[in-house]
């Protein structure tokens, strides 16, 4: 997707991340003394093996969370929660090409209403100011079955003392329109250190 504030740019290489086998990742986990596990990208519903490694993953008794823009539907995975983070035009790269392409898959409202209608999720908006209320609220509306108490609100932040200057504003519109606060504790507790 390119977005203009990803917090995670070094993974848009080829070279970002290391090739593991679907056997690789799960003896990973285990390695772990969690009950959670977030699958998240990029986009991982692109991957063709997701659903195979969200049914590894579920073998071992994980809690799994799919982080997604809401841009591809796979049906039938095995997911706890679909953490679905629709894109904002706030979102949209400043180089020319990239925001070309960056709109025309940013946001798909069918998508994102069959996500809402299979999966039990939670629909987390990216604040850049208080202007992105009002396309928040055009997106909900013309979307079904919203549970309203599943939208949550985050500032936009790659770094923590972004996080700290925003929470603030951000946490002032969720008191305003009931929506939840996600706090971004990878940022807070990492800041902009890449993960292993």
């Amino acid at each position: 997707m390119r977005c203009r504030w990803c917090d995670t740019k070094y993974a848009w290489a080829q070279d970002g991340g290391d090739e593991c086998e679907i056997h690789e990742i799960v003896q990973r986990v285990e390695q772990w003394q969690c009950h959670h596990v977030v699958i998240t990208g990029g986009e991982p519903m692109v991957s063709r093996e997701l659903p195979e490694l969200t049914k590894a993953i579920k073998d071992i008794g994980k809690h799994i969370t799919v982080e997604t823009a809401g841009i591809v539907f796979v049906p039938d995975l095995s997911c706890d929660l679909m953490s679905i983070s629709p894109k904002l035009s706030n979102s949209t790269p400043t180089d020319h090409k990239q925001a070309a392409e960056h709109q025309m898959v940013r946001l798909n409202l069918s998508v994102l209403q069959k996500l809402i209608d299979s999966y039990d999720y939670q629909l987390k908006f990216v604040v850049d100011s208080e202007a992105d209320l009002p396309e928040i609220a055009e997106v909900l509306s013309k979307l079904s079955g919203v549970d309203r108490d599943k939208v949550m609100l985050m500032p936009q932040a790659a770094r923590r003392d972004e996080l700290l200057a925003k929470s603030p504003m951000v946490a002032e519109l969720c008191k305003r329109t009931g929506f939840a606060f996600c706090p971004r504790l990878h940022i807070l507790l990492w800041n902009a250190l890449r993960g292993t």
